[in-house]
């Protein structure tokens, strides 16, 4: 592989362990909390959360890249606090990939967390538990698979984006050009045996996730 794929690699994964960490930041109490509540807000919640799952991306990285633009409410708001632009640059393709791989992370957690029992939460109360201790040392362990799922699913969704990666961070090498526009660039050169080397690592690194999802699901069947 040439300098410019291995580079493109190179800030692929880097994008995909960041975002994926955001994610779990974000979906671990948030998925607690819609496995858990009975508020009449969580279909509206769910339904936002989820949009990405049946919303071209083109769409969203189109809204996200008006918002960032110079006249858009987070471009006008960078500006005021004298930050540089998000628009086509690595810090706004974190903030779209952690939108567009929301509920691949979140809907995984939510059922993890929903088999949670209510009698092992209530045992760790009447310990004297607090709630951070609750979720370190029972909840987190008990949905351990649940977690792995969600974290792998989140990876592999953030490495092969294509559409949201295009609109909102273009095609700068070296900042935003992720392997999808990389095979994108060789395929529309012609140059189709180094996009069958990118297109064969994407298909064996999708393939290899999908299958430890799978395994973590059928250990904790098996373990339930």
């Amino acid at each position: 592989m040439s300098t410019t794929q291995w580079a493109a690699i190179d800030l692929t994964l880097r994008l995909a362990a960041i975002s994926t960490l955001l994610l779990l930041l974000i979906c671990i109490p948030l998925a607690w909390w819609l496995a858990r509540t009975r508020s009449r807000f969580k279909p509206l919640l769910e339904a936002a959360a989820t949009l990405p799952l049946v919303l071209p991306p083109t769409v969203l990285g189109f809204y996200l890249l008006v918002a960032f633009g110079p006249h858009g409410p987070i471009g006008e708001l960078t500006q005021a606090l004298g930050l540089p632009g998000l628009a086509f640059t690595f810090q706004g393709l974190v903030i779209a990939s952690v939108l567009y791989s929301l509920p691949f992370v979140l809907q995984p957690l939510i059922a993890s967390f929903g088999n949670v029992r209510r009698e092992e939460i209530e045992s760790a109360m009447l310990l004297g538990a607090s709630r951070w201790q609750r979720l370190t040392r029972v909840i987190l362990p008990s949905c351990r698979a649940g977690v792995l799922a969600a974290a792998s699913m989140g990876f592999a969704h953030t490495v092969g984006e294509f559409g949201v990666v295009l609109m909102i961070g273009g095609n700068i090498e070296g900042e935003t050009r992720m392997i999808s526009i990389e095979l994108y660039n060789q395929v529309e050169q012609a140059n189709y045996a180094e996009a069958h080397q990118l297109a064969l690592l994407l298909v064996i690194f999708a393939f290899a996730t999908l299958a430890l999802v799978y395994w973590l699901n059928a250990r904790q069947r098996r373990l339930d």
